[in-house]
Order: structure tokens, then sequence, then C-alpha cells
């Protein structure tokens, strides 16, 4: 008395799976713990970025102390002496900030385009 019943599958108004689960089956966190493994949480994921960041900071460490012999850097009409792996080590970072600065500026540009055809 009182009961629910949901239609069968394959007739209309049936999903085939519970309510509860997604269309894809259950989270992955589920499945990993049907296989007896470990889920991937996103505390994990930082823990290895931080780990993988140590590592890269590491080497460019020791990048810099094996490259000390000072080198001049002349830079519009500037010009003045660094070691060799700081100077190598800068014009890195203004690498990594101009590909930054283009890269973010293009995803606007994509989010605006999607945001448009809405």
């Amino acid at each position: 008395m009182g009961e629910t019943k949901r239609p069968p599958a394959g007739e209309p108004g049936a999903t085939g799976a519970p309510a509860a689960e997604p269309a894809g089956g259950p989270p992955e966190s589920a499945r990993a713990e049907q296989r007896g493994e470990i889920p991937k949480t996103r505390t994990a994921l930082v823990n290895n970025g931080v780990l993988a960041f140590v590592v890269v900071l590491i080497l460019l460490l020791v990048f810099i102390l094996e490259n000390t012999r000072s080198v001049k850097i002349s830079y519009f009409g500037a010009g003045f002496h660094l070691p060799l792996g700081v100077a190598l080590l800068l014009a890195a970072i203004g690498g990594a900030l101009l590909t930054g600065i283009l890269g973010t500026a293009r995803i606007l540009q994509l989010r605006r385009s999607v945001r448009r055809r809405r």
C-alpha cells in the first residue's frame, strides 16, 4: 500500500538505472572500493603535484648553483652582469609568463564564444 511502482525497463519513463547513480554507473570512488583499491582523491592529486614541484625546484636549484659564471646581459640599453643560471631562469620565467598570458586570453575568448552560442 502506498508503494511507488517504476515502469519496467524499455517503457517510456524508465531509466534502467537506480535514481541515486549517474547514467554512467557508480562514481569512480565506488568502483575503486568495489575492486578493493584505494580511491583517488583531490588531496592525493595535490600531494602528487606538490611533490613534483619540489623535485623540479631542487633540479632548478642544482642547475643555478652549477652555472655561476657571470655573463653580461643587455636589455633595452641597460647592461648588467648576472650568473648564467639566474639569467636562464629569468628567461624561462619570462617565457612561462608570456605563455600563461596568451593561454588565458585564448581561454577567455573561447568562453565568450560559448556564452554567445547559448
